[in-house]
């Protein structure tokens, strides 16, 4: 199973009704959570760990999440409010504003860490998750805690905006980074956590030599590169197609690229240092081919497998 550790959140879309008004629709959304649907409907046994509530919305979270055949036995029920985004959107891309204080997502704390079962053989995290406090040290501390006996997979996907304690934040990726497995970036996440002088590929690798076997970097429609800590790269190109909205790319992208290497017997680990370059390629297509799905339509709506044969 692939355990994905981050937010769930409740994406209040823009819409108008059928009166002419302006409102708001309430959506399942958040980057973690995306990543589990995506990963649910691929086929890949999934679970998720994160702060749900017992309100309206948490309901409709869990109803999503079983909805795409994602088990969240793991995750922390509170009667907490849910955190909610406003979305603007222009020109399909999003910009947020969150309503995030003492909800029953933020709030999780070290002490609530689940007991991981056997069967888990990799866990994913990232998103804003890793920014608020206390839920950031909650992740942190699962990550550390697991790390001898798991995969990691991070996606910090980094927001500066949101980052109010710049010096916290920074150290608590680099706790992260140096336990994980595999580390997927934007070209402008890595300029952010590997500032300076050098190219797209020097800066990639000396994130890859803060401790991760492998370092994915996105760079939108010019598509996507793997590093790996034996100095090898691999390029892959970006889908062409009609854009329609960019919410949920990057965290399909990530789906595919877990799936295909749980499919090969690779996201365990022991399995990641057999990842080579060719094992990367594949993987990228297929994450590439899968956000290209998302893109196509509106909203984060990942497909299912059999929208891909």
């Amino acid at each position: 199973m692939i355990l994905c550790c981050g937010e769930a959140l409740i994406d209040m879309i823009p819409a108008v009704s059928d009166q002419g008004q302006n409102c708001f629709v309430p959506h399942s959304g958040g980057a973690v959570f995306n990543t589990s649907i995506a990963l649910g409907r691929l086929g890949a046994a999934t679970g998720f760990v994160t702060g749900l509530s017992t309100d309206l919305f948490g309901t409709q979270l869990t109803q999503s999440l079983s909805d795409s055949k994602v088990d969240c036995s793991l995750a922390v029920y509170s009667n907490l409010p849910s955190t909610l985004a406003f979305v603007q959107l222009n020109n399909g891309q999003a910009t947020y504003t969150f309503y995030d204080e003492n909800t029953a997502g933020r709030s999780l704390t070290p002490n609530q860490l689940p007991d991981v079962p056997d069967d888990v053989s990799a866990l994913f995290f990232g998103g804003i998750s890793l920014i608020s406090e206390p839920c950031a040290e909650f992740y942190a501390a699962l990550a550390l805690r697991e790390a001898d006996d798991r995969l990691i997979m991070l996606d910090p996907n980094i927001r500066a905006a949101f980052v109010q304690d710049e010096t916290r934040y920074r150290e608590r990726l680099e706790r992260m980074i140096a336990v994980a497995n595999i580390v997927k970036v934007s070209d402008e996440d890595l300029d952010w956590i590997v500032p300076g002088d050098q190219d797209l590929a020097g800066r990639a690798r000396a994130l890859c030599a803060k401790g991760p076997h492998v370092v994915i970097v996105t760079r939108g429609g010019e598509g996507a590169m793997a590093f790996l800590s034996d100095g090898t790269q691999t390029d892959v190109p970006a889908h062409r197609v009609a854009i329609v909205d960019t919410v949920g790319a990057g965290d399909t992208f990530n789906a595919g690229v877990l799936a295909k290497l749980s499919e090969r017997g690779l996201l365990n680990a022991s399995g990641v240092r057999r990842i080579g370059a060719a094992d990367m390629s594949e993987a990228l297509s297929f994450g590439a081919s899968v956000a290209a799905v998302t893109v196509g339509r509106a909203g984060a709506n990942p497909p299912w497998a059999h929208e891909l044969s």
